[in-house]
């Protein structure tokens, strides 16, 4: 294979690796992002519970004031049942005390939901507390990995960009630049190999003679169709014992 035609096929895996590294890196920070965010939430669902808690004791103790408020009235009223002087203004007091005790009665079935509800969100608490220290220390270990994870990528990335430097400092000056301004439209892919006469970039079947050409892999050439360089491989035995009759048919 042409020396410059095994440089650019080499470059373009370096940055395919590169670009498939770059995304590994630059995704890191949204996945911690997104463990920090459900601690977080977990967390303020679990402040929320208390907040809750805290509005659910106030407002039965408030509840429980207001009975308290009616229960004097009633027993103020009943001892005034003994000065009324008339069975009419009589029979209005009891109705007035039978009113308040109604109101005690509903006041008493609010109290009860307000405990029953209490006891659910307390149980809420108790589990989350109990979940919480567990739940920092997961996304604490997870993002410790992801860091660890990123590092590598970092490492790796650049290893790989130090021998990109190596590999594109070694092609001629005129088929670097024709790399280059390739991949710069290509969205990144300025290469492409040849299989049974054809592009495997654009699909789309070479001439007989720019084949032949391209098979003999002395020269760097572009596809007349997409303009990328391309390249030739020999397929190996077990390829061209699946392949044989169909190939043969089709270079015919």
């Amino acid at each position: 294979m042409h020396p410059d035609l095994k440089g650019v096929v080499e470059l373009q895996q370096l940055d395919l690796q590169v670009a498939e590294m770059t995304g590994l890196i630059d995704s890191l920070p949204r996945q911690i992002q997104k463990l920090q965010s459900q601690l977080d939430n977990f967390i303020a669902a679990h402040e929320d519970r208390k907040k809750r808690l805290a509005t659910n004791q106030k407002e039965r103790k408030d509840l429980e004031g207001d009975v308290k408020e009616i229960q004097e009235k009633i027993t103020k009223h009943k001892g005034q049942l003994y000065e009324v002087k008339t069975n009419e203004q009589y029979r209005a007091m009891l109705k007035e005390i039978e009113g308040e005790e109604g109101n005690i009665r509903k006041i008493e079935d609010q109290i009860l939901e307000k405990m029953m509800a209490a006891e659910e969100i307390q149980k809420n608490i108790q589990e989350a507390a109990a979940r919480l220290e567990g739940e920092k220390g997961r996304v604490a270990g997870e993002i410790k990995h992801l860091q660890d994870e990123r590092q590598k990528d970092m490492d790796e990335r650049e290893r790989l960009q130090t021998r990109r430097k190596e590999v594109a400092t070694g092609l001629s000056e005129s088929v670097r630049e024709l790399y280059e301004r390739i991949r710069s439209y290509r969205t990144g892919l300025a290469v492409a190999e040849v299989r049974d006469g054809l592009c495997t970039a654009c699909n789309v079947r070479l001439r007989p003679q720019a084949y032949n050409e391209v098979r003999s892999d002395d020269a760097v050439l572009t596809c007349e169709n997409c303009s990328r360089i391309l390249y030739y491989l020999e397929p190996s035995p077990a390829e061209n014992a699946e392949s044989g009759p169909a190939k043969a048919d089709a270079i015919a």
